[in-house]
């Protein structure tokens, strides 16, 4: 006799944030393989628009819109798409501003997925440079941020209960485990 399929929890939108160069992109996209789960990523979405734009005639208004937040846009849809689908998602971005956690938020209140924020800090500011200034880009064409972009950031501080996460000195794979436990999801 077949046994039933254990039920499975309701999805989940687990939305990575946190400067460029602290691990986002290797824990947020590792720990969403794990789980067999849909993962975005804002700088993947970002720089195809970028290169999109190349063309079409209005180059300057789409980089515009890039700029000030059609790839974010672009990521709450698909988020949305995949969590009614039943998909846990993994967002993984900057996420900076309150602006763009709180529309996160509102996606996983619209879809009823869970919702965890967390953010990956690198608290040694001399690993920091150093991860920032040798890391390779994954993305073809895309321009990563110089050490002095990222510590010129617009960064707003959290202002509600969220997942911090210390990737100092620790190798990824520590962090990984970290989320993946902390989170307890399920496949």
């Amino acid at each position: 006799m077949r046994q039933p399929a254990p039920p499975r929890s309701r999805p989940a939108l687990v939305v990575i944030g946190g400067l460029p160069a602290t691990g986002k992109s290797t824990v947020g996209r590792a720990v969403a393989h794990r789980l067999g789960a849909s993962y975005l990523r804002i700088d993947t979405i970002e720089q195809s628009l970028f290169v999109f734009s190349a063309y079409g005639a209005d180059t300057d208004a789409l980089r515009h819109a890039v700029t000030h937040g059609l790839g974010y846009d672009v990521a709450y849809a698909l988020a949305e798409d995949l969590l009614t689908q039943g998909l846990h998602v993994f967002a993984e971005c900057v996420n900076p501003l309150k602006v763009t956690r709180d529309a996160w938020a509102a996606v996983a209140r619209r879809t009823a997925a869970q919702f965890h924020e967390v953010e990956l800090i690198c608290s040694d500011p001399a690993e920091h440079a150093h991860r920032a200034t040798t890391r390779t880009v994954d993305i073809p064409g895309l321009p990563l941020p110089t050490w002095q972009d990222i510590t010129e950031r617009d960064y707003a501080p959290w202002d509600r209960p969220h997942l911090t996460l210390d990737t100092a000195g620790k190798p990824p794979d520590h962090t990984i485990t970290e989320l993946s436990n902390a989170l307890a999801l399920t496949p």
